[in-house]
């Protein structure tokens, strides 16, 4: 079975390498008067060319997409693969950005990027389906065990026969006196008990071993200590099987293993590939928006005695305070106005907002109108502090104020 699977991984591998070859060749050979003859220029194409291919491959190696694991669903896949694709296409496109390589092509760039999410994950879209197909008529089916004579089992049993594309087909069940409602419906058999697990294993060809009755922990342990000497795999249904739906994960603290709840998983490269987002983003945005900064920054003191930014302390990514910058809407002294304008807040909760605030000025009220005065934010953004995307940050002085519902936003880098 071992050396299946590393066949399957090769094949998958190889149509991959004839496919992202076949995406960069295409562009190129539609286009032939964007891509240099000979010389250094032709060097350096194919070597971002090399460097996408590998960094993509290992992207998608990283993911998990060269198994087909039966768990997961076509569209899941699908999407696996376009974001593989998206992260290799944002790195290359920061290589190239940040070399310098000024003769690679943005049309063929973006024709290969098109290419590659069409026939990546195009292909494993097919692969998937004619997978599903076979798994439905018979081919390489397993067949299953169940522990435990209860209602979680039934369960179990009617899950896997509306998910046929599993392929698992339950034999019987193990470790019970007597029958419940149920089990005739089902055409279920209970095969013996506990101690004649390896004979009914070995007798009945079971490749995966389902554990629906936990409550005898010890008991847990044997069955599994017996199936790892068996070479079978097993399945443990958790207690908590009727909550509403998260994704799972087992950790180890030490030898204890711990199953972790929780509603997304955020994969590593996500939020390197954000913050290197950020700071492509707002190193341009700062560089193109440069003279309409210094025009702002000469109005503002124009027009109004005091400090050209608006600099106060906020609560960051978990609760981190840090210098949250804004060109100056309000007069100078407005902080020691705001006590007297409290009750007149029209949103609820910790932030303090007035639709025609008394204390901007005339300028201001420009900068506010049209969001003039959160491009300072940009700095933020490019030193860590905030991300472009992401909620409003908290003034620090009020973060004891948060209540229940709010707390959720300082998870993430507003």
């Amino acid at each position: 079975m071992h050396t299946k699977h590393k066949r399957v991984q090769i094949a998958y591998f190889l149509v991959d390498i004839l496919l992202i070859g076949f995406s960069f060749y295409l562009p190129c050979f539609f286009n032939p008067h964007l891509i240099p003859a000979s010389g250094v220029e032709l060097r350096l194409n194919l070597v971002t060319f090399s460097f996408w291919g590998i960094i993509l491959i290992f992207i998608l190696n990283n993911h998990q997409l060269y198994i087909t694991d039966r768990h997961i669903g076509i569209i899941r896949e699908f999407f696996k693969a376009v974001r593989c694709v998206l992260y290799s296409s944002i790195l290359v496109g920061l290589f190239v950005f940040l070399t310098k390589i000024d003769i690679f092509s943005r049309a063929v760039f973006l024709e290969a990027t098109i290419l590659l999410v069409i026939q990546l994950s195009g292909w494993r879209v097919l692969k998937r389906i004619y997978v599903r197909r076979l798994i439905r008529s018979g081919y390489a089916n397993y067949n299953v065990l169940i522990v435990g004579v209860n209602k979680q089992s039934l369960f179990l049993v009617e899950e896997i026969k509306n998910n046929p594309y599993l392929g698992l087909r339950v034999v019987g069940l193990l470790d019970g006196d007597k029958e419940i409602d149920g089990l005739k419906e089902e055409k279920l058999r209970i095969l013996g008990k506990i101690e004649d697990l390896e004979r009914i294993v070995k007798k009945n060809f079971i490749d995966e071993i389902y554990i629906t009755d936990i409550s005898r922990r010890s008991l847990v342990a044997e069955i599994i200590k017996k199936a790892e000497k068996l070479g079978k795999t097993v399945r443990v249904l958790t207690e908590d099987f009727d909550l509403p739906s998260k994704m799972i994960s087992v950790n180890y603290i030490g030898i204890l293993p711990l199953i972790t709840y929780y509603e997304s998983l955020k994969h590593g490269a996500d939020s390197a590939i954000k913050r290197c987002l950020d700071i492509i983003v707002s190193i341009s945005a700062l560089i193109l928006l440069l003279p309409l900064l210094i025009i702002v920054a000469i109005l503002v003191k124009l027009y109004s005695p005091g400090p050209v930014f608006y600099v106060s302390r906020r609560s960051g990514k978990k609760g981190m305070a840090f210098d949250f910058y804004k060109f100056r809407s309000m007069v100078k002294d407005a902080e020691k106005q705001r006590e007297a304008l409290s009750d007149k807040s029209e949103v609820k909760g910790p932030i303090f907002k007035i639709r025609h605030d008394p204390r901007l000025t005339r300028v201001g009220k420009i900068l506010r109108k049209y969001s003039l005065d959160e491009l300072p934010q940009l700095f933020n953004v490019l030193k860590g502090d905030m991300s472009l995307v992401g909620p409003r940050p908290f003034p620090v002085e009020e973060s004891d104020k948060i209540e229940y519902e709010h707390i959720p936003r300082l998870n993430i880098r507003p």
